[in-house]
């Protein structure tokens, strides 16, 4: 059970994340990070007076009750991700010039680094692979490599992702991703749950659109969808391909277009029209080994040319 910490702040005005990182330390005599007192802030753990409080900004006054709920046994534990090892390799690479590079990233791979500074990313394994590799004609390199990154895959999702090799280019990328002259194709294996589609016939086409804004508490895990205010537009155009069977599933293959880059929006936008993607359990799909999403192509002008250059990733195995 939770054990309740009573203070009482005995000085000068002080904001709340800032007070608990002094005091809290104190009384479980265990350090504790940053993001963790924000957790327990967020999560609606701490009172000030009969008041619960979920601003880690708030203002303490002298004289001001406070009191947390901490369960030690969830404050200190810490998920491990069962993330793969994985050294880009000379296969994986499928376009390089001077200004960029493209790769073929795996599934359970993050593409960049996040709070866990430890964890191992995409991005560093591409800066390692030109830093080894500039070493072999250049020994007394000391410094690595810059890669810029200009766009992002969940980590299950697999396939094709661009990053820059000089900062040069990269306002020419950010544009053509903001703007979506990179256009982007994905291949989905999902499954019918409740869909009112007529899928009887191949190849199906179809869009879905609507506003999509974050529908999960912050204390949550990240979820977004379909929002009636302050969503941002959002569209994709899709085609179902044919019908098969996975993992003794009954599931359909579908490319999806997108035509906007909301968080999770070919994910929320199929769960939508009731074909969540297997293995997308927070969308409503079926229990599998991996979200069957993949990355399976991008065009785009090239950054100092302009020529059109597309880049495809094949499927991997369960495709």
């Amino acid at each position: 059970m939770p054990a309740k910490i009573h203070y009482l702040n005995n000085k000068q005005k002080i904001r709340l994340d800032e007070y608990l990182r002094e005091e809290l330390p104190k009384i479980i005599n265990s350090p504790i990070s940053n993001s963790k007192i924000r957790r327990l802030i967020v999560s609606g753990s701490v009172f000030v007076g009969a008041r619960q409080v979920r601003i880690p900004a708030f203002v303490l006054f002298p004289n001001s009750s406070v009191s947390v709920s901490v369960d030690s046994d969830r404050l200190f534990f810490e998920k491990q991700p069962d993330d793969i090892d994985f050294e880009l390799s000379e296969k994986d690479v499928l376009f390089e010039d001077d200004s960029i590079i493209v790769v073929n990233k795996p599934p359970f791979f993050p593409t960049e680094a996040g709070l866990v500074k430890s964890r191992d990313n995409l991005h560093a394994a591409v800066v390692r692979f030109l830093f080894a590799r500039q070493k072999i004609t250049s020994p007394n390199m000391k410094n690595p490599p810059y890669v810029g990154i200009m766009h992002r895959l969940d980590r299950e999702t697999s396939g094709v992702i661009l990053f820059t090799k000089s900062r040069s280019v990269n306002a020419n990328c950010h544009a053509m991703f903001e703007s979506h002259t990179a256009r982007k194709v994905y291949r989905a294996v999902v499954t019918d749950a409740g869909c009112k589609l007529d899928l009887s016939s191949f190849p199906k086409d179809f869009s879905v659109e609507f506003p999509m804004g974050r529908v999960s508490l912050k204390s949550q895990a990240a979820k977004w969808g379909r929002v009636a205010r302050d969503g941002q537009d959002s569209k994709t155009v899709f085609s179902v391909l044919c019908r098969k069977k996975v993992g003794g599933l009954d599931v359909f293959c579908v490319e999806c277009r997108p035509l906007t880059g909301r968080t999770h929006q070919i994910r929320v936008h199929l769960s939508s029209v009731g074909l969540p993607i297997i293995g997308d359990e927070l969308y409503g799909g079926a229990d599998f080994k991996r979200i069957m999403l993949h990355a399976s192509s991008l065009t785009f002008p090239h950054p100092v040319t302009g020529e059109t250059v597309t880049v495809e990733a094949p499927l991997p195995e369960g495709f």
